[in-house]
C-alpha cells in the first residue's frame, strides 16, 4: 500500500465536467491530460502534490464555468 500522505509521493485525480473543453484549454491547465468522452463530458487527469494544490485545481474549473459531475482519487 502507498502512503498519500508523503508529499514524494503527488496523488492522482480524475475530475469529471459535464460539457467538452477544446485544445486551447491544455496550456492554461499545465500538465492535466484531458480526455473528451462521448457521452459528452471532459475528463481531467492530474497529479497534485497536496490538497492545497487539489483545490487551486477546482478553483480554475469554478472560474470555467462548467458543471463539475465528479472529482476521485485514483490509487495507484
Amino acid at each position: 500500500m502507498s502512503d498519500t500522505s508523503n508529499p514524494d509521493h503527488p496523488m492522482i485525480y480524475q475530475v469529471r465536467l459535464k460539457g467538452h473543453l477544446d485544445d486551447q484549454w491544455n496550456d492554461w491547465f499545465g500538465g492535466v491530460t484531458i480526455t473528451l468522452e462521448e457521452s459528452g463530458t471532459t475528463l481531467l487527469t492530474c497529479q497534485v502534490v497536496d490538497q492545497a494544490a487539489l483545490h487551486a485545481l477546482l478553483r480554475q474549473i469554478r472560474d470555467l464555468g462548467m458543471p463539475l459531475i465528479s472529482v476521485n482519487r485514483v490509487e495507484t
